[in-house]
């Protein structure tokens, strides 16, 4: 096998879990995809004769370029129309060993992680979620192993009060899928009180419209408000005449809204256990929905 063969096939195997890390850090394919390339290109000018671990390097590289995109993500969002939210994907089928990396994945959790700066974020995923050692995470970011543990104490405890609010999420996918079936069809038919009958008491929408289409512009709280403007979407904007399909998006119940083959409207459910549905993700940024046409292969 030449060099470049070599180089190639190591880059490769680690590509996934580098796609994984820059899309949680970022939320956007084009960024993530991004970051990769870059460390690709780095990786090929590489001195690799000198480097023992292949993978811990590409995730440092990959970590401090994504550090870089958030930046200046984050100062591109200051001006944003009305709430972000990341960009919504397909995910690849994967063993079952990766389903708790999957937990990691979906748009509630995403979102939660915005509420953390971005050198907290890249060590939170490194450690929390991926299970890096902190001395490897140090380097990565050039701090010490100590900075590091502290970094995540003070990440945890900015995410605890979230996580303790929350109900169990429902890992009945079936029995999740029939509360998310049973909420569409009442929002179709203009039920008012069946839809009510399958949202949790605490239920939040967000929506993310960006800058050209209509969206709310805070989060919508509570149950009738939530279905009321649900069932007025579907009246106002003509979908009793589109395409719909139901994947799961970002590990959860979707659903994707076409006409004529062109993606106009997803939304992603989040389900707890004894309580129903209790977060509901809407995007209608025509920007952040070309990602759903083919799996996102991330780890």
């Amino acid at each position: 096998m030449t060099a470049v063969a070599e180089a190639l096939a190591v880059f490769e195997r680690e590509r996934p879990h580098l796609l994984g890390l820059a899309y949680r850090m970022l939320g956007v394919v084009a960024d993530a995809e991004d970051v990769v390339q870059d460390a690709w290109l780095r990786w090929q000018a590489a001195d690799r004769s000198g480097i023992d671990r292949p993978g811990a390097w590409l995730t440092t590289v990959a970590t401090r370029l994504a550090l870089d995109r958030l930046r200046a993500q984050r100062r591109r969002r200051e001006q944003y129309v009305g709430p972000w939210l990341p960009e919504p994907v397909l995910l690849e089928p994967g063993p079952e060993e990766m389903a708790e990396l999957s937990e990691s994945l979906t748009i509630g959790f995403l979102s939660l992680l915005d509420n953390l700066q971005p050198v907290e974020r890249a060590v939170y995923l490194l450690v929390e979620v991926f299970g890096r050692p902190y001395a490897e995470v140090g380097e990565s970011i050039g701090k010490s192993e100590v900075a590091c543990r502290q970094i995540v104490s003070r990440a945890r405890r900015r995410l605890r009060q979230d996580h303790d609010e929350a109900a169990p999420h429902d890992d009945r996918a079936a029995e999740a899928d029939r509360l998310v079936h049973a909420l569409l069809a009442a929002i179709t038919q203009g039920d008012v009180a069946g839809a009510l009958a399958s949202v949790a008491p605490d239920v939040v929408l967000v929506s993310d419209g960006g800058p050209h289409r209509r969206a709310a512009r805070r989060p919508v709280v509570g149950p009738d408000r939530v279905v009321r403007l649900l069932i007025n979407l579907y009246r106002r904007e003509g979908y009793g005449e589109a395409e719909f399909s139901m994947p799961r998006i970002n590990g959860c119940p979707g659903l994707v809204v076409s006409f004529d083959g062109v993606v106009d409207l997803v939304l992603v459910f989040e389900v707890h256990a004894g309580a129903g549905v209790s977060k509901i993700w809407v995007m209608r940024n025509p920007d952040k929905l070309t990602a759903l046409q083919s799996p996102f292969p991330v780890h």
